[in-house]
């Protein structure tokens, strides 16, 4: 079986929090973790997905960055940059607060998910089709992948 990551659009919308009981082929991002953590709606919660990120280190079962993946990540912002400019006739308008940076997390999903051969499932269409075109990360759509 092929392996799998979700994207953090899919963990939230599909109330995942179970990670340990997730199917053979699943690994968790490192990224997508921290974004878990960092939106986590109480103490009890952020312990839930620490604890979950523990356990899936110890059957290494978690996919980090390394330092490849940001150097290629850093060239994909670039060039989504260009093409914005380039579509907006030179005058790069600013992108809504914090789209940059989901924008850089999704790409770093992509180039580490694409390093271990992983499909990454997202309920964030765009963006990882775009990524996808300077990357060639295997992107699947929540809905095609859980087949709802």
């Amino acid at each position: 079986m092929p392996y799998f990551t979700y994207d953090t659009s899919v963990c939230i919308s599909r109330k995942l929090t179970h990670f340990h009981e997730m199917p053979h082929g699943f690994l968790m991002s490192a990224v997508v973790q921290m974004e878990l953590i960092t939106g986590a709606s109480d103490e009890s919660r952020r312990k839930l997905y620490e604890e979950a990120f523990r356990q899936l280190q110890k059957d290494n079962l978690v996919i980090v960055p390394n330092e490849n993946d940001w150097l290629l990540a850093g060239k994909i912002l670039y060039l989504l940059t260009r093409d914005r400019k380039r579509s907006q006739k030179g005058k790069l308008q600013r992108l809504p607060p914090g789209a940059s940076q989901r924008l850089a997390l999704d790409a770093l999903i992509a180039v580490s998910a694409r390093r271990w051969k992983a499909q990454v499932v997202t309920e964030n269409w765009a963006d990882f089709k775009a990524i996808q075109r300077y990357c060639n990360a295997t992107i699947v759509k929540a809905a095609t992948f859980f087949g709802t």
